[in-house]
């Protein structure tokens, strides 16, 4: 499924709430059913800088799609990087460098978040895209590497 029928199902399920309230409880129940991170990976070295709570990613190139895996120690951040999780694993390289994940917020009606939360989403977001650059840029060296005289 593509990354723009991903982010319109969000939406639509989303739409099924009135109150700003109850799109943040569902975002909480979205985040419970977050599939847990390898505990190896609850490091430093996986841990995203500039959230309010600690929030671990990590990303692996499996058969050219990238797929991810994380955890967070708070309740909305832990649904905010489901849904990240959600619209971009799955997905190529290029299609997650090119997607403009943070704007999903504002469409499903949660664009109030506070100043740190909406810090930590923009780093979720550019974390998951440096990833997808890492694997993108190791792709391309491996087909123009074969070619090198070095």
């Amino acid at each position: 499924m593509k990354i723009e029928d991903i982010e319109n199902e969000i939406i639509e399920e989303f739409q099924l709430f009135d109150d700003e309230f109850s799109k943040y409880e569902y975002l909480v129940e979205v985040g419970k059913a977050l599939p847990l991170i390898n505990e190896k990976y609850k490091t430093a070295e996986y841990e995203i800088t500039g959230c309010q709570s600690k929030v671990w990613l990590n990303a692996e190139l499996i058969e050219g799609k990238v797929v991810y895996s994380a955890d967070s120690t708070g309740i909305i951040p832990k649904g905010i990087v489901s849904l990240l999780l959600r619209m971009l694993s799955g997905q190529t390289p290029e299609d997650i460098v090119n997607a403009d994940p943070v704007s999903l917020f504002s469409k499903i009606g949660i664009s109030e978040l506070s100043m740190t939360r909406s810090n930590g989403l923009r780093s979720m977001a550019k974390q998951m895209k440096l990833y997808a650059l890492a694997f993108q840029a190791q792709g391309k060296w491996i087909i123009y590497g074969s070619d090198c005289n070095c």
